[in-house]
């Protein structure tokens, strides 16, 4: 196998042992005034993205990173929630056939496991729906390809990624390899018009093959985060009040902390 590192071709001798971990929670938020429709809400966001849903993202992913499923195991949770984790194969051999030379059978085993977490708190009117999605690839695929697709697959406000670069394999000297392909952010795998539509910001660590990336989305219209009947027609000063709560949510999930006080909430 041939990998082109930092302009240089690099032969790797064997199978690639390095394994790719991308994982990252998606929120999306919404404001809904009494608890009925709270409740509401958050069985449409279960019946949207129901295991069902996610099973069919999972294939798409599947296919766009050039992998072949294995096993899928999926569940739907009560009140709400879903799960679907899936088992892929590298090789796009077929399932009766022998691995490629010098493949130690598990070796070339990939997973895809997506949770996701409804949520509504009632004094605020504030309801979450969480996705977290942790996608680990050995051998030549990589999760990155399919990134940009997970980020559209879902109602996206706030987005936090992750990416690590796990083990090492060698190339045809011996030489240990602890990455095979350039990278500098996550951003570069992600397209410029889904970008532009979110603020975002680095923390990586490149010495230990570790990325991080923070988003959010920029301009909230409010009436893509409202939800019920009893709030199609607001006064002013409520609309007013409502996003600075919606802004105040986004915000804490951003930046990982509590911010309530410091932003004037009681």
């Amino acid at each position: 196998m041939v990998r082109r590192i930092k302009g240089q071709t690099i032969k790797l001798d064997g199978f690639n042992n390095l394994t790719k971990s991308l994982s990252f929670n998606i929120y999306d938020i919404c404001y809904a005034r009494s608890t009925e429709s709270q409740i509401e809400y958050l069985e449409y966001i279960d019946e949207e993205y129901n295991s069902a849903r996610l099973g069919t993202i999972v294939e798409e992913v599947t296919r766009i990173i050039n992998a072949r499923l294995v096993q899928v195991s999926t569940q739907d949770y009560e009140p709400r929630g879903a799960s679907v984790v899936a088992l892929l194969n590298e090789e796009q051999y077929p399932a009766a056939a022998a691995p490629a030379p010098g493949v130690v059978g598990h070796l070339d085993k990939s997973h895809i496991a997506i949770h996701t977490y409804p949520e509504y708190n009632q004094l605020s009117g504030i309801a979450t729906f969480r996705v977290d999605v942790d996608i680990a690839t050995c051998g030549m695929i990589s999760p990155l390809s399919a990134l940009h697709y997970l980020i559209e697959s879902f109602e996206s406000d706030v987005v936090i990624i992750d990416y690590r670069v796990r083990g090492f394999t060698r190339d045809s000297r011996g030489v240990k390899l602890f990455i095979d392909h350039d990278i500098s952010s996550i951003q570069d795998y992600i397209a410029e018009d889904a970008l532009d539509d979110y603020t975002a910001y680095d923390v990586n660590i490149v010495s230990d093959n570790n990325f991080h990336t923070k988003m959010r989305r920029k301009g909230l219209k409010l009436k893509d985060y409202l939800f019920g009947d009893e709030v199609t027609s607001l006064p002013p000063k409520e609309k007013q009040r409502i996003r600075q709560l919606l802004d105040l949510e986004v915000q804490e999930i951003f930046e990982c902390k509590n911010l309530g006080r410091r932003m004037g909430r009681p």
